[in-house]
C-alpha cells in the first residue's frame, strides 16, 4: 500500500503536465523567455509564502535538523539540492531553446528519450537493478522512439540533451532524501531564480498587461510546475528512479491524445504504432506493480480450494 503511493503520485505529476498544452497554448503570441521568467519569479513567491505562512514548524524542524547532520552529510544535502537546481533550470533554458530554434518535434521527442536514459542511468550510477522484463520494456520503447524520430535524425542530438538534464535531476534527487521535499523543491526554485535574473533585463520583452496572461500563467505555476514537481520529488522517496522515469511517457502520450481530438492535428500510422508500443512499454515496466495484486487473489483463491 505504501509502495501504490508513491507509484500514484509519479503517475499524477505526469499525468498532470500531459496537460500543459491547455494552459500553455493560449500564450503562444508571448516569447517562451518571458513566459520561464515569470513562471519561475512567481512560482518562488507563491512557495515562499506557503513556506513561511504556514509550514514554520517544518522549516525550525529542517533547520535543527540540518544542523546535527555530519559536515559530510551537510555537504551531501547542499550539493544534491543546488545541484537539482542547476539540473531544473538547464532544463528548461535548453527545453526553450530546441523548442524555438531547432523545433517542436526535437522538443517533444526529448520527453520519450528522457525515461529510457533516466532507467540507464540509475542502472549504473544508482545501481537500480531492473529485471528482465523491464529492460525488455525499455528496448520496446527504444524501438518506439527510433520510430518516431526516422527522417528527424539532426533532432537526436538536441533531443538527448533536453533529456540528459532532467534524467540527471531525477536521479539526483533520489539521493536527496534528508530533507523535507516542499522545503528542497523551494530552495531549487530560488536557485533557478537566482540564476535567471541576470539575464532578465536584457532577454525580457515589455511587461504583459493582459489579463490572460496572469490568469494562463496562475494556473501554469500552480497546477503544472509547482504541485507536479511536488509530485515528482514525493515519489522519488518511495519507488526507484527508474520507476519514475518510465512514467514520463504518460505525458507526451496524453500530450499526443490532445493534439489528435482537441487540436485535431494530423498523425501517421507510424505515429499511431510508435506511442502504442510506448503505451505497452509502460504497462511491461511496471507489470510487477499492476498484475501482483491481482496474481496474489488467485493465488489465495486456489489455497483456499485446495
Amino acid at each position: 500500500m505504501r509502495l501504490n503511493k508513491y507509484y500514484l503520485a509519479a503517475f499524477s505529476a505526469f499525468f498532470i503536465w500531459g496537460f500543459f498544452s491547455l494552459a500553455l497554448k493560449p500564450l503562444h503570441n508571448y516569447p517562451s523567455l518571458d513566459i520561464l521568467f515569470y513562471r519561475v519569479f512567481f512560482s518562488v513567491t507563491t512557495m515562499l509564502l506557503i513556506n513561511l505562512c504556514f509550514r514554520k514548524k517544518v522549516l525550525k524542524k529542517d533547520w535543527n535538523q540540518f544542523k546535527s547532520m555530519t559536515p559530510k552529510q551537510k555537504r551531501s544535502v547542499v550539493l544534491l539540492t543546488l545541484g537539482g537546481g542547476v539540473f531544473l533550470s538547464s532544463n528548461w533554458f535548453v527545453f526553450i531553446y530546441v523548442m524555438n530554434h531547432i523545433s517542436v518535434k526535437a522538443a517533444s521527442l526529448a520527453y520519450l528519450i528522457c525515461p529510457i536514459l533516466t532507467t540507464i542511468l540509475a542502472f549504473f550510477i544508482l545501481k537500480e537493478k531492473l529485471s528482465k522484463w523491464q529492460w525488455f520494456a525499455v528496448l520496446l520503447s527504444i524501438f518506439g522512439c527510433v520510430l518516431l524520430s526516422l527522417n528527424h535524425f539532426e533532432d537526436i542530438f538536441y533531443s538527448l540533451i533536453t533529456a540528459a538534464t532532467y534524467a540527471l535531476y531525477i536521479i539526483s534527487q533520489r539521493k536527496n532524501s534528508e530533507m523535507d521535499k516542499f522545503l528542497v523543491l523551494t530552495i531549487q526554485l530560488v536557485f533557478t531564480a537566482l540564476i535567471l535574473i541576470p539575464f532578465y533585463p536584457t532577454y525580457s520583452g515589455t511587461l504583459p498587461t493582459e489579463t490572460l496572461f496572469y490568469g494562463c500563467l496562475s494556473v501554469i505555476v500552480v497546477c503544472f510546475t509547482i504541485i507536479p514537481l511536488f509530485l515528482n520529488l514525493y515519489a522519488l522517496k518511495g519507488i526507484n528512479s527508474s520507476a519514475v522515469g518510465i512514467m514520463i511517457y504518460i505525458n507526451p502520450i496524453i500530450g499526443f491524445l490532445i493534439a489528435i481530438f482537441y487540436y485535431k492535428e494530423q498523425v501517421t500510422t507510424l505515429q499511431l504504432f510508435s506511442y502504442f508500443l510506448i503505451l505497452v512499454s509502460i504497462v511491461v515496466f511496471n507489470e510487477k506493480l499492476l498484475f501482483a495484486k491481482k496474481l496474489k487473489v488467485v493465488a489465495t483463491k486456489l489455497e483456499s480450494l485446495k
